[in-house]
């Protein structure tokens, strides 16, 4: 009689991820979907102010060549209470940019949980799911989530021309709310 071949463990599938802080609260983001990460400060010389209506959450954009690249306040973005934005997620894939407070740590996911059905308005297009770290829940945002393709169409009628904006953007532009 032959015996049955022992079962092999699936190995568990994980996920680079980088946690971050917002105002105090702490998020993640699959780092694959993050292209760069730099200093607010970095930015600020680069950065034009804009202003779209209803459309508070984006008060700056950078010009890339002939792309624009929106300039999220996460604070604003999650109703969270005004921060010091201090550093700025170039995401892959959109046009937006993630200014937050600071990185705690980067680490693995190894389960993503789906969105309970209490998140049920904009929010469920916010994030991802929801994963476990060190007996902490953590959302896992969507990158694309930040801006809406009705954001982008706002945010694209209030970019001033191209021949305004030049090469140079107003020098001391600050990227805080």
């Amino acid at each position: 009689m032959r015996l049955a071949a022992p079962l092999k463990p699936t190995p568990v599938r994980s996920e680079q991820i980088i946690l971050f802080r917002v105002s105090g609260q702490l998020f993640a983001v699959s780092s694959a979907s993050v292209q760069e990460v730099r200093s607010a400060d970095s930015l600020s010389g680069g950065a034009i102010e804009i202003t779209a209506p209803g459309l508070r959450k984006v008060r700056h954009v950078l010009r890339r060549g002939d792309r624009s690249l929106f300039i999220v306040n996460g604070a604003a973005h999650f109703g969270l209470p005004p921060s010091p934005g201090v550093l700025v997620f170039v995401l892959r894939k959109t046009r937006t940019a993630l200014l937050i407070d600071g990185i705690e740590k980067m680490t693995a996911m190894t389960r993503l949980q789906a969105l309970p059905l209490s998140f049920c308005h904009e929010e469920r297009q916010w994030y991802r799911g929801l994963t476990a770290l060190d007996q902490t829940v953590v959302p896992v945002v969507r990158p694309e989530g930040f801006l809406s393709s009705e954001d982008l169409a706002l945010l694209d009628a209030a970019l001033p021309p191209m021949e305004i904006l030049g090469e140079e953007a107003v020098e001391g532009t600050e990227l805080q709310q």
